[in-house]
């Protein structure tokens, strides 16, 4: 049986994402897992919200949807945050995520 990593949930056909964000990196990236959650750096610095902008313009390119179609759940002034992905088209190759809802 393959364990599903805690940093994503199924809910109603969207994909619930947790993530910890590393703003002002060198590179838009996957970076693997962080403790419970999914690390993901993104170029953007944590000012004035570039950080999250940037953050919502990379999911969306990754998982083949709209910008409209990632919503800031939970996190917004946190590393900490909750993604919520609306009917993803596709699943990044460098993420291990079973598509039992698509």
């Amino acid at each position: 049986m393959i364990e599903t990593p805690a940093f994503y949930r199924w809910q109603d056909g969207s994909l619930m994402l947790f993530c910890h964000i590393q703003p002002g990196a060198s590179a838009d990236e996957f970076a693997g897992e962080h403790g419970d959650r999914l690390k993901i750096r993104v170029r953007s610095a944590a000012t004035d919200g570039k950080a999250n902008a940037g953050l919502i313009k990379f999911v969306a390119k990754e998982f083949g949807v709209s910008k409209q179609a990632v919503a800031l759940t939970a996190g917004a002034q946190s590393r900490q945050k909750t993604l919520k992905i609306t009917a993803p088209n596709k699943i990044p190759t460098a993420l291990t995520i079973v598509q039992t809802d698509i």
